[in-house]
């Protein structure tokens, strides 16, 4: 693995633009994910690509993200979380249309000789052609001046907590699910970290997994930003592991009828830490589904009503400070990290 990450860092060698922000990008892909990632050197890591078909949409709003918001050509690291078609159905269509250097994953699918399953494989291998690269938890990306290490991948966690990881009081009441055997439950999972600032993106991780990072301790410390895992959907979302990261400001890359659930909801706006949730749709299931104020949601119409594609955007100062903007309304704020 060390021989591997220093072969990258010769082969990657961008042509950096000068320092700046760093930005993370919630992408609508429509209930899928795709979250892009801009270090302050100019470096691009893009975790998941949405969907397939509906005439390559997905890829092209990441493209034009990439290309026309973040204004750059080429993706640096695209990691796949798993292999599910919402997060790397989009994949080869993007692979297409941009450069991609390295592709980063957890490992062989494990519901690769299902139907499905094998069809999604089969294609990412030939789209990554000879340029994956598996990861296990403690490993970081070579990335030049942010910190961004590996928490989870194919159900293995941290050995150690964490700065500021610590004993959770709250297991003692924690319940768990059936266990997930299938790809959610082998998610890729990541923090990155800017000077006092810490964002955390875990996929699709499933409850019973979200509990091996908080029980018996907190292995991840508290967290700034959080990316909702599995789009607000309740086979994740386990109170002990939430309220133990304790997020300040978090987004939903939900769907309008996929994922912000109201158990989900309920657990992240009960949570003593939570100041603010953003959301890139606006749930309209079940009927009467809670939802944050419409200016932090960044599309409210129906992805058949006339859905804009919309994105949601956090652009973090080297102090840490961060500013989370909506691009429908353009409504943003500033937060300070703890």
């Amino acid at each position: 693995m060390k021989r591997f990450l220093a072969t990258l860092l010769l082969l990657a060698a961008p042509t950096f633009a000068a320092d700046g922000t760093l930005d993370i990008y919630w992408i609508d892909v429509e209930g899928g994910a795709a979250t892009l990632i801009v270090t302050p050197k100019g470096e691009t890591v893009l975790m998941d690509a949405g969907w397939p078909g509906f005439d390559g949409r997905d890829p092209k709003r990441i493209v034009n993200v990439l290309e026309h918001v973040a204004g750059k050509d080429r993706i640096n690291y695209f990691i796949t979380s798993h292999f599910h078609t919402d997060h790397i159905g989009g994949l080869p269509g993007l692979a297409k249309m941009v450069t991609i250097e390295h592709f980063v994953d957890h490992g062989d699918s494990v519901e690769k000789d299902t139907e499905g399953g094998k069809k999604l494989w089969d294609a990412y291998v030939a789209t990554a052609d000879g340029r994956r690269m598996q990861i296990k938890p403690g490993d970081k990306l070579p990335l030049q001046g942010l910190n961004f290490e590996f928490v989870a991948a194919r159900s293995k966690f941290l050995a150690k907590p964490l700065k500021g990881g610590k004993k959770n009081p709250l297991c003692a009441g924690a319940t768990k699910k059936a266990l997930d055997e299938g790809e959610n439950g082998k998610s890729v999972g990541f923090i990155v970290r800017q000077g006092k600032f810490e964002f955390l993106d875990l996929g699709d991780l499933s409850w019973n997994y979200e509990l091996e990072l908080a029980c018996p301790a907190n292995l991840l410390g508290e967290i700034d930003l959080y990316q909702v895992t599995h789009h607000g959907m309740d086979m994740s979302g386990a109170p002990a592991h939430i309220n133990a990261i304790k997020p300040m400001v978090a987004v939903m890359n939900n769907g309008h009828r996929k994922g912000g659930r109201p158990e989900t909801y309920k657990t992240l706006t009960e949570s003593p830490s939570l100041v603010d949730l953003w959301q890139v749709h606006k749930a309209l299931v079940p009927e009467g589904a809670p939802n944050t104020d419409e200016k932090m949601i960044a599309n409210l119409e129906a992805t058949d009503e006339g859905d804009k594609g919309n994105w949601i955007r956090a652009s973090v100062k080297p102090n840490g400070e961060f500013t989370v903007t909506n691009s429908r309304n353009n409504y943003s704020k500033t937060y300070k990290p703890r």
